[in-house]
């Protein structure tokens, strides 16, 4: 039985596209299972389709699941005793396997062609029936398919299904389900002897891996009994089978495809961290005991439970991985989050290390991506121009406005700043905050004053407040 095999399962991405958010969760849930049942995840790359796979996509899915941690235990780029890896290399394997099929009266050759088809299904829709292969070619003697095969017809192989037959698995999330074979039909599983379908493909290389569980979304559930009856076609053994509830959308429909197959390396690229994404992904759909959320790679192995996986949708919120991305980002100590901050902010703020640090620890508290930092802090590291008035509090004097400023540059200059807010307190603190938040940030909203000063130090801070004074000056000797 596939229970007292090792625990082995697989992704199986298609490098058709770049990675997506749906085949991260299957990774991170495949490689969860693994780890917690001390088993192999194995990467297997589904490239068949040659006309859509390009080396750049197969590059994006190996970089995007080894930058969130998902390491495989065997794949195309570290090998192992159960390769290859790639469809696209185990032509031989399909081909012996499709011929030990055709020879045994397991399959068979079919010339119909995609008119009779197309008539066949309509009389089946018109008849109430649901469509499937009436098995015309089934019963062909050797001499019909050498004429047909001498008339150059073109044919495809089927599998023969066997006759009201019920197919039965226990879907680890939800349950035994069972269904017919006369509803699916004699289905095709290649196009000749080396062109494989994917039913085909993916069940014998299931089986050459000795893949005991297969781990994926709900979307594949109408393949596994059509994948089942060519496991008991080939005489390979049982797998078991998890199908992960669908992604949905907050108002509870199914995510748009645009969602969906947003490239996940946009998720890193916009400055979300690799360990929030793991933890809000982890939990669209499986929740641990209790109601801790935040949860590190080496906690969700140690709790994750197939047997917690919901059957019901998972809501995709946003708003909810911008929540998780800020705690991440406050967890990271000064040193991390400078570091990490590379890529997101010019060459010039990095060559300023000092700023750059006490920017963050004052703006950590306000961004949920690291970029957001960029645009929230381009003020600590060069000041823009702004206008006159925007110094003044509401319609206080532009000459008070230059007394207060004034005042306040002797007290910075004496290092004397823990004597501002008291003169503030005694004069306004609109009056005095306010024009001295402006003349040091240049922004109608920013951080307090004292923040941008502890960020700017001494030097910076008078600079600016002298280029306030002035501006005021210039300001009314052209009035």
């Amino acid at each position: 039985m596939a229970s007292e095999q090792p625990i082995r399962v697989r992704i199986a991405p298609s490098p058709t596209g770049y990675l997506h958010l749906g085949t991260v969760r299957t990774a991170l849930y495949n490689y969860l299972f693994a780890k917690k049942e001390k088993g192999a995840f194995v990467l297997r790359i589904e490239d068949t389709d040659q006309s859509r796979s390009l080396p750049l996509y197969e590059q994006d899915i190996l970089e995007g699941l080894q930058a969130l941690g998902l390491t495989w235990d065997e794949g195309p780029d570290i090998g192992g005793s159960h390769g290859p890896y790639r469809q696209s290399e185990r032509t031989k394997q399909y081909t012996e396997r499709l011929q030990a099929l055709v020879r045994g009266g397991k399959a068979y050759k079919c010339f119909c062609t995609k008119e009779q088809l197309d008539e066949e299904r309509k009389g089946m829709i018109a008849a109430g029936l649901a469509p499937k292969y009436s098995g015309t070619c089934r019963n062909l003697t050797a001499e019909q398919v050498a004429q047909y095969e001498k008339d150059g017809k073109e044919s495809v192989l089927r599998i023969k299904v066997p006759l009201d037959y019920e197919v039965e698995f226990s879907d680890l999330i939800r349950g035994k389900i069972s269904i017919n074979s006369s509803t699916i039909g004699d289905f095709i599983i290649a196009k000749d002897e080396t062109s494989p379908l994917y039913n085909f493909a993916v069940v014998v290389d299931d089986a050459d891996m000795r893949i005991s569980h297969v781990i994926r979304g709900e979307d594949h559930i109408s393949n596994t009994p059509k994948q089942i009856l060519i496991q008991q076609a080939l005489g390979f053994p049982e797998v078991v089978y998890a199908h992960l509830p669908l992604i949905l959308s907050p108002d509870r429909s199914k995510l748009s495809k645009r969602s969906l197959e947003t490239a996940f390396i946009e998720y890193l690229k916009d400055g979300y961290l690799p360990e929030a994404l793991l933890n809000f992904i982890v939990l669209l759909g499986w929740h641990p005991e209790g109601d801790e959320e935040l949860l590190t790679l080496e906690e969700m192995i140690q709790r994750f439970s197939i047997k917690r996986v919901q059957k019901a949708g998972a809501v995709f919120n946003m708003e909810k991985l911008d929540w998780f991305n800020a705690q991440y980002i406050r967890r990271l100590s000064e040193q991390e989050l400078v570091k990490r901050m590379e890529g997101f902010v010019p060459e010039a703020w990095l060559a300023r290390p000092e700023v750059l640090t006490k920017a963050l620890i004052i703006e950590r508290e306000r961004i949920q991506k690291l970029s957001d930092f960029r645009e929230n802090a381009g003020f600590f590291f060069e000041i823009g121009e702004y206008e006159t008035d925007l110094l003044r509090w509401q319609d206080m004097p532009l000459e008070k406005v230059a007394l207060h400023m004034r005042h306040v540059r002797e007290l910075v200059a004496a290092g004397k700043d823990g004597d501002i807010m008291p003169y503030a307190e005694q004069e306004g603190r609109g009056e005095v905050l306010w024009p001295l938040r402006v003349a040091l940030s240049g922004l109608r909203n920013s951080p307090g004053p004292f923040e941008i000063m502890y960020v700017l130090g001494k030097n910076e801070s008078l600079k600016r407040i002298d280029a306030a004074i002035q501006k005021i000056i210039d300001g009314q000797d052209h009035t």
